[in-house]
Order: C-alpha cells, then sequence, then structure tokens
C-alpha cells in the first residue's frame, strides 16, 4: 500500500523545512559538481493530492510519462496554459489557502554519478529557482519542500548518494503560500525554472564566505577582508595579497565603477577546496544626502528588467543573458533593478564583467491586497515575517559578494508593515556596506532612498527643488525614480524632459525606465500572445509587453531614443559658429577611451569627413572644440555638421568604432519649394487636368499625377490608438484615446461644399466632422502647378467649441503599388513630437515594409519626422513645413482594428472600394505620445491644438 502525502506545506505560511542555511553562490570551484539540467519524465496532475508518493520510490516506472526539460515551465511544454495578470490574483485572495484546482508537476530524474566522483565527503543538492512550491526526494527518502520562486534552496544528499540508478523526485505546485508573496507584473509559469546542480562538498570544504572589498577615493587604497566560515587563505596574485581569511589587507588598487569594471581575480583556499573570487574594490554611502560610490555621486541611467524569453519564458541561459548586458551597454544604460526578483546569479557576474549598477530586489509583492485595502497584507502579519526573513535572506547571502550591487529592495509594491521592518532591520545588521531601497515606504522608514514610481515631471521637479514636503527623514533623502518612461507599445514619450530634469538638480540621481522586454510568448496563432490569449478568465492583455526590446531582443525604437536621450557625452553647438561644445557627462570615466568624428552633409549626403581632436576631459568638464572648414567643392543647400563620439578601440561590450553619442547642427537654411502657377485648371470630359495632374471634375478628387494613380487624398486627424493614447484604466488623468473616440474622432464624415476652377487653381472646399458633434474642421485644398510640379496648399480651421486636441493633421492618400521608399529628413527610425531626440537628418532609404514597427499590439507607428521631401511609388513630394511621413500596407483604421500583427495583411481599399497597395499619410504635425499606460501623459507643448493650420506640398513623377 502506497503512502499518500500530506499537502498540508502547500498553505503552511513558514518557508519550509529540510534547506540547509543560505549562502554565498559561486560560479565555480576545484570541487567536483554534476548538472541535473535535461530531460525529465513529467506528470501532470490537477489537483496536489491527486496523485501519491509512489513515484519517488525506486524501481517506479515512469517510462509512460511525458518528457520535459528543465530548467523550463512545463506550460511552455504543451502542458497546460500560461496565464498572465498584472497585480490581481488568479485565484481567490484567502491568504494563506489556495484552490484545490491546483496544477501540480511530478518531475523524476534518474542518474548516475560520474566515474570520477570522489569517495568521501558529503554532497549538496541545489535548486536555483522553482515556482511556487516544491518537495524533494532522493533514492525514496524525502528532502523536505519549500517556498522561495527566484531563491537558491540547497540540502545535504551526500548520504543518501550511490554510485548509480539515483532517483531526484521533485513534485511542484504552481499555487501555495508562497503565491501570495509572487503577486508581481508577469505571467504566472510553474516550473523548475533555474539550474539543477550537485555539489560534491570535500572534507574542509568552503561553507559561505563574504568577500568586504572597500575604496578610499582619498588615499587610492582598497582595504580586502574575506570572511570565511572555514579557516583558509585569501591571494590576489596582481596585488600581491596572501592572508588568512578574516584578515584586513590595505593596498593601492584601481576601483570598480559601472564605467570601468575593474575586477581582481584571487582566491580562497580552505582545506579541501579553492574558489575562485572575482573582487571589485568600491564603497556605497550615503553622504551629503546623496548615492555616492567610491565619493561620487551618481546617475542612474537605467532600466527595469524581468527575466524573460519568449519560447523559455524565464529559464534563461547565459548566452541570453550575456545579450541582455551586452544591448544595455550598448544603449548607454548604466543601471539595472532587478525587478521584481533576484536574477540569476549569471546575469550578476555579468553585470560585475562588463560594468551595471545593480538594484537587487527581494522575491516579494503582495500587490493583489490593493483590492481590499491592504487587508490582511502578509507583510504586516507577524506569521508571515520568517517567510520574508528567509526571503532577505537567500537574496543577502547569495548576491552578497558582487560589487556591482549597490543598493538591496525589500521587494515591490506589498504595503508597508512589519515584515518589511522587520527585513530592513536583518539586512542592515548583515551588510551595512550597501543601501535600501523599497518604493513603497513613503515615509523612508525602511528606506535609505526616497523612491517614487511614474511621477510626473513637475512633481519630479518639485522634489528636484526641495518643495515635495513629506517627512523631515525623507527630505533629507536622494530620489530614485524607481519606474518611469512606461514602455508600453509606441513610446515613451518625454523620456528627455525627464532626462534635463535629472541633470539640473543633485537630489535627483536618475530613475529606472519599465521595463527592458515584451513578455510576449511565442505563439503559431499570433506570432506573439499575450495577457488572454491562452483562455485565462482574468488577465490584463497586453499590458505584459512593455518593453524597450521587442520579444525576439530586436531594439524598439523608444530604446534607440533612451540612448540617445541618456549619452554620457553632450555635443552641441551651432553649426555657423565654427565651434562645438563636448561635455563629459560619464561619472568616473574621462573621455581617453573615445574618438572623435566629424561629416559635413549637403541635403542629406556627405560631403566631406575626418577626425575631431578633443581632449580626454574628466569627469563633468566641458571645451570648446574648433571644427575644420568647410568641405572644398560643396554645391548649395540645406547644410549640416554632425559629430559622433565613438569607441577608439573594441571594448569588451563594443567594437571600434561603436557610436556613445553624437551632436547634429545646421549651417544653412532649407530652401523651401516653390511653385509658380503658369496655368489654370482644364475641363474636360468628366475630368479636369492642371499641370501634369488629373482631377475627378465632380468632386475635385485628385487620380493622377504625372501618370501615377492617386486615390483617396483627404484631410486626416485618425491614427490607430497607441497603448498611451488609451492610457491606464486607473488614470484619473485625461485619456486621449477613449476621448477622442467619445468626439467621434475615429469617424470622420467629409463634405464636399465647392469645387472651384479659376484661373490659377483648382480649389476644393470641404468640411470634415464627426456624427452626432458640433465641432468640425473647415479644410480648403488650393492646387497649382508650373507645369511638371503640382502644388496643394491646405488650408485648416477649426469650427465649433474644440476641447480635445487632435491625434494627427495632414493628409492621406493611396497608391496602387510601392515598395522602395526615399527620403530627406529624420531618420533612420521613427520620430514622434515627444520622442525625436534620436532622429538624425540625413538621406535614408527603406522598404515600405521596413517602415512598420512591430508593436505587438498593433497601433499607430513609422512616422518619420522633420521630412523635407520623400519620394514613393513614383512620386516626388515636398513640404512646407517639413512634415511627417508614414507609409503602411493597409489604413489606419485597420491597423486601428488589429490586435496582433498577424491580423494585417496588404489589401484594400479606399472608402469608393478601389484596391489601394500603400497608404500614405503627410502630417503637418501628430499628437505627442507621453506614457500614460501607465505613467503621465504628453506635455501640453505636445498637444496637437485644433487650431488655425496652413501647410503644403509639391508633388511631381519620378520619372
Amino acid at each position: 500500500m502506497s503512502i499518500r502525502t500530506s499537502t498540508e506545506y502547500i498553505e503552511d505560511v513558514s518557508p519550509g523545512s529540510g534547506a540547509l542555511p543560505p549562502r554565498a553562490r559561486y560560479a565555480s570551484s576545484d570541487a567536483e559538481s554534476l548538472s541535473l539540467n535535461g530531460s525529465w519524465r513529467f506528470r501532470l496532475s490537477g489537483t496536489a493530492d491527486a496523485e501519491d508518493d509512489s513515484f519517488a520510490q525506486e524501481g517506479y516506472d515512469a517510462d509512460g510519462w511525458a518528457q520535459v526539460t528543465v530548467p523550463g515551465h512545463w506550460v511552455l511544454q504543451g502542458h497546460g496554459s500560461p496565464a498572465y495578470t498584472n497585480h490581481l490574483y488568479p485565484f481567490p485572495v484567502d491568504p494563506p489557502r489556495v484552490p484545490t484546482e491546483n496544477p501540480t508537476g511530478d518531475h523524476l530524474r534518474v542518474f548516475d554519478l560520474p566515474e570520477d566522483w570522489p569517495d568521501g565527503g558529503g554532497a549538496v543538492l541545489r535548486l536555483d529557482g522553482v515556482e511556487s512550491c516544491a518537495r524533494i526526494w532522493l533514492n525514496g527518502t524525502s528532502l523536505g519542500e519549500f517556498k522561495g520562486s527566484r531563491l537558491p534552496h540547497e540540502f545535504a544528499v551526500g548520504h543518501l548518494l550511490r554510485p548509480a540508478g539515483n532517483v531526484l523526485a521533485v513534485r511542484v505546485h504552481q499555487w501555495s503560500a508562497g503565491s501570495y508573496l509572487e503577486d508581481q507584473d508577469q505571467w504566472w509559469l510553474p516550473g523548475i525554472f533555474r539550474d539543477v546542480t550537485l555539489l560534491h562538498r570535500p572534507a574542509g570544504s568552503v561553507l559561505d564566505f563574504f568577500v568586504h572589498a572597500s575604496y578610499d577615493h582619498v588615499s587610492g587604497t582598497g582595504t580586502l577582508r574575506v570572511d570565511s566560515d572555514v579557516d583558509g587563505r585569501v591571494t590576489v596574485p596582481e596585488l600581491g595579497v596572501d592572508t588568512a581569511a578574516g584578515e584586513p589587507v590595505t593596498v593601492a588598487v584601481e576601483p570598480w565603477s559601472a564605467e570601468r569594471p575593474r575586477l581582481y581575480d584571487g582566491v580562497l583556499a580552505t582545506e579541501g577546496e579553492r574558489v575562485p573570487l572575482r573582487i571589485g574594490f568600491r564603497t556605497v554611502e550615503l553622504s551629503d544626502g546623496l548615492i555616492k560610490v567610491n565619493g561620487t555621486a551618481v546617475l542612474f541611467r537605467g532600466v527595469n528588467r524581468h527575466e524573460w524569453h519568449p519560447e523559455k519564458g524565464r529559464a534563461l541561459d547565459t548566452d541570453t543573458m550575456r545579450e541582455d548586458v551586452l544591448l544595455m551597454k550598448r544603449h548607454n544604460i548604466n543601471a539595472v533593478r532587478t525587478s521584481h526578483y533576484p536574477p540569476h546569479p549569471a546575469f550578476l557576474d555579468l553585470c560585475d564583467e562588463l560594468g551595471l549598477w545593480v538594484i537587487d530586489e527581494c522575491d516579494l509583492e503582495t500587490h493583489g491586497f490593493t483590492e481590499q485595502r491592504w487587508r490582511d497584507n502578509p507583510v504586516d502579519d507577524d506569521r508571515w515575517t520568517p517567510a520574508l526573513l528567509d526571503r532577505a535572506a537567500r537574496m543577502v547571502e547569495r548576491d552578497k559578494n558582487h560589487p556591482s550591487i549597490v543598493i538591496w529592495s525589500l521587494g515591490n509594491e506589498a504595503g508597508t508593515g512589519r515584515g518589511l521592518t522587520a527585513m530592513a532591520e536583518w539586512i542592515r545588521h548583515r551588510d551595512s556596506s550597501r543601501l535600501l531601497h523599497y518604493e513603497g515606504d513613503p515615509d523612508c522608514r525602511d528606506t535609505d532612498v526616497y523612491s517614487r514610481m511614474y511621477a510626473d515631471h513637475a512633481e519630479v521637479e518639485r522634489i528636484g527643488r526641495g518643495l515635495d514636503g513629506g517627512p523631515h527623514r525623507r527630505r533629507r533623502l536622494p530620489f530614485l525614480l524607481c519606474e518611469y518612461g512606461h514602455a508600453m507599445g509606441n513610446g515613451p514619450g518625454g523620456l528627455a524632459d525627464y532626462q534635463r530634469i535629472f541633470e539640473t538638480y543633485d537630489r535627483l540621481q536618475g530613475g529606472f525606465v519599465w521595463e527592458w522586454i515584451d513578455h510576449g510568448i511565442r505563439d503559431e496563432r499570433f506570432g506573439y500572445a499575450y495577457g488572454g490569449d491562452f483562455g485565462e478568465e482574468l488577465h490584463d492583455g497586453n499590458f505584459v509587453c512593455d518593453g524597450l526590446l521587442f520579444p525576439d531582443r530586436r531594439p524598439s525604437p523608444g530604446l534607440v531614443e533612451y540612448k540617445k536621450v541618456i549619452e554620457p557625452v553632450v555635443i552641441e553647438g551651432d553649426g555657423a559658429g565654427g565651434t562645438v561644445r563636448v561635455t563629459n557627462r560619464y561619472d568616473f570615466a574621462d573621455l581617453s577611451e573615445l574618438a572623435f568624428a566629424w561629416s559635413y552633409q549637403v541635403n542629406g549626403e556627405t560631403a566631406g569627413e575626418g577626425t575631431l581632436p578633443v581632449p580626454p576631459l574628466a569627469p563633468g568638464e566641458s571645451a570648446e572644440v574648433k571644427l575644420p572648414g568647410r568641405p572644398a567643392a560643396t554645391g548649395p543647400g540645406e547644410a549640416h555638421w554632425t559629430v559622433r563620439a565613438v569607441l577608439a578601440a573594441d571594448t569588451p561590450w563594443a567594437p571600434k568604432d561603436h557610436v556613445v553619442a553624437w551632436g547634429q547642427f545646421a549651417v544653412s537654411a532649407r530652401q523651401v519649394p516653390s511653385v509658380a502657377p503658369t496655368g489654370g485648371p482644364v475641363r474636360g470630359d468628366g475630368v479636369i487636368t492642371l499641370g501634369p495632374a488629373s482631377f475627378d471634375a465632380r468632386t475635385g478628387a485628385l487620380r493622377t499625377v504625372g501618370g501615377v494613380g492617386v486615390t483617396g487624398l483627404r484631410l486626416d486627424v485618425w491614427r490607430a490608438v497607441t497603448d498611451n493614447d488609451n492610457g491606464a484604466a486607473w488614470q484619473t488623468d485625461t485619456r486621449y484615446g477613449p476621448l477622442w473616440r467619445t468626439h467621434g474622432l475615429h469617424r470622420m464624415r467629409h463634405r464636399l461644399d465647392a469645387v472651384e476652377a479659376g484661373d490659377e487653381a483648382l480649389t476644393v472646399r470641404t468640411r470634415v466632422a464627426p456624427a452626432a458633434r458640433e465641432i468640425g474642421l473647415s479644410a480648403v485644398y488650393r492646387w497649382t502647378s508650373d507645369g511638371s510640379r503640382l502644388r496643394l496648399a491646405v488650408s485648416v480651421t477649426p469650427e465649433g467649441d474644440w476641447t480635445v486636441p487632435l491625434p494627427r493633421l495632414g493628409i492621406r492618400f493611396a497608391l496602387a503599388e510601392a515598395d522602395r521608399v526615399q527620403w530627406f529628413g529624420g531618420g533612420p527610425g521613427e520620430a514622434y513630437p515627444d520622442s525625436r531626440t534620436a532622429s538624425m537628418i540625413g538621406r535614408w532609404r527603406s522598404t515600405v515594409d521596413d517602415l512598420q514597427t512591430p508593436y505587438v499590439r498593433p497601433q499607430e507607428n513609422g512616422a518619420r519626422a522633420d521630412v523635407r521631401w520623400a519620394r514613393i511609388g513614383g512620386l516626388h513630394i515636398e513640404g512646407d513645413p517639413e512634415f511627417y511621413f508614414t507609409a503602411r500596407r493597409w489604413t489606419t483604421e485597420q491597423l486601428d482594428a488589429a490586435v496582433h500583427l498577424c491580423d494585417l495583411a496588404p489589401g484594400a481599399a479606399s472608402g469608393g472600394g478601389s484596391p489601394a497597395g500603400v497608404w500614405v499619410n503627410l502630417d503637418h504635425g501628430q499628437h505627442g505620445l507621453g506614457s500614460q499606460s501607465c505613467g503621465p501623459g504628453p506635455l501640453p507643448q505636445y498637444h496637437l491644438r485644433a487650431e488655425p493650420a496652413q501647410f503644403s506640398f509639391v508633388f511631381s513623377a519620378t520619372g
């Protein structure tokens, strides 16, 4: 008879039983280890008690079971489905109880020890991450159970091992009491998703150790002390260090910083083991009300990073983690907040090696308790405090030897309470060398940093000026915007405006954009799936896709913009004065590792280029640098200087000539297009001709220009609303997407008032207005020609009481076919009024398809800003003033209706049903983006107000 396992531990608020005390994690040593990653047998049950323990016994026949890969999540391997919620618990809130319907995965691995596995000593089984609760057996013996999904747990197993046929059984429950502490904004993904390793423990092996490596910026010396639970010696050959563990030694060193991540290789040697050390000397302190490292206040140019892979979920491999760090470094990001749990330890190794400041955040969030105003919140319930302290200890002990970590974070969106205070007190006692962060502590009782999420620009500036009020302690602390610039869909807008404020006030020490990557799941139906695509009864849609990277890790326009906004070298000038001003905004590094290059463009074409001598400015220094004379034999036209700061040599994170920063300056003004009328419109059989163009005689609609067919040209004010236009449901400020729909701007009607053929011009008078509203726009189209070119002058006058800005203002039309596009203006990527810092003036080429930005939920995208002229489908188009240019193979209405990219297909059609290959928008203005999908909307200066406007375009055939 089999014995059924009790499942009481699932709803026990304790962290578990049987696990060894937490200790420092190190990647390798000379002791043997055996990875147990790979293919495991797997059985899924619908409830926690559906099966007994017999599968854990030797001789159990699991040949009929499925197989899953560990590390991995079973719901991403064909067993059940993932589910996404932002903060709502997907089960009844009745702590610590969980539903009877509790998907439970039994995992089984049979393994042999290697032939060279040492005799004697002990062994430890380490599981680095299991969601959310697990019970472990080895060779039929129960080792214990645990909760704390993103934290390591070790078990002593040496006495149970045998040379061959070892049976490791792991029962994993999706829901447990621990789930109440893990309500982060992410997919719920059960499974063994981090490494499983067997570690040999020789007699006299290393247990726990703590590397203390401080730096005195006045004397230039570092003090090293390595505390070890067992006697040993510490050697650092490069520094000539050879001392007993626990003994301090002071030597001259180069400090570690995110800009220059200097590491020294050392060894901790005990009787039975040698552990490599990677030592970075640095001192973190709260001084003069600022976060200082090595005596210098730092400015965090950061991101929040959830762990994500579109096929593997949170089961990341080292190559993917390295790709993340390299992308961050190449986009001028210098800091990462590990939202909202400690990452895979290999990620922190990479931050040490390549250089990133890290806020290491505990695996704690109870956000769903906001629905009941934090009643029964575990962090204010003494019964849960042991679990909270266990999570704090497992984070700190695992990660304490990483120089990249400068701040510990207690968790995220867990309210306030005694448990958090207990965590803070424990961490301060264990490690006084770092600061403490927790955004949800408005009085800063338990923290060293005043932190906020999504505060708008005005509030951040008030905080910078010290006008924010609040408790006395809080007013004396530095400020971090731990989440801002919500990168959901097209956006975020307003990053440059935030950065200007950060750089103005010392108290403001930067922020962390939310977030790094879209959490789309690769899916054969949709391309990338998001919340609701797996039949979840409760979900938060595409709110899970709010990153600076697309799910496949391609940089979004938002990341390109952020790189430009936070570039550490500022290059300024007016172009006409013959000099540029270069400013070093690094905190520690001079400019000796950069080279500077200039180029001179006329009408977007490079007429000359060369190198620019810039002194190796120290941090904070500036210099006026003389530009060379203008290149000889340059013709007339609009001219620009462009100066780039590039890497002078290969670095570990980017190759030589990688662009770190750039500046561009106009030398001469643009000459606007001019068309002198040479003839008037001529009526024919149902047609009016004017120069190279033909029009419908009844409606005045443009039909052709130089033989190129044009369909549906008219005033356009609608755009496929962005996630930021729609805004978050909880926003109390104006949400423009819903407001636009309320006013009917998505269904404007066009009334023809007159078609007037005069001596020089064809004038078409219209009114554009939504049904059920009094507001409207009078739009007058005036066409003239000089015989070969056609000019359209548009005059727009608002009518009625417009209390809402416009989404866009311009004209749109369809071309029968088009593929290649050229333009002179901003590029190479998209740009909008409050997200255009990275747009560089030049001559650019693309295909229509490549103009599109593949946001996981389709929305307005692809506009190129400051366009002087564009060529598409046989037409050459010039604008006065410069315009936004967009071209796509579907209408705005089709784009607006799509919920996945697979919903978009090239095709139909104008209002008259005519086939259309490409729809083109030439916009006089666009409304700003903002970041209201979670943060503030666009600043007032980026609103597109309904007011009188005049703009013009000149059309000609390209031959």
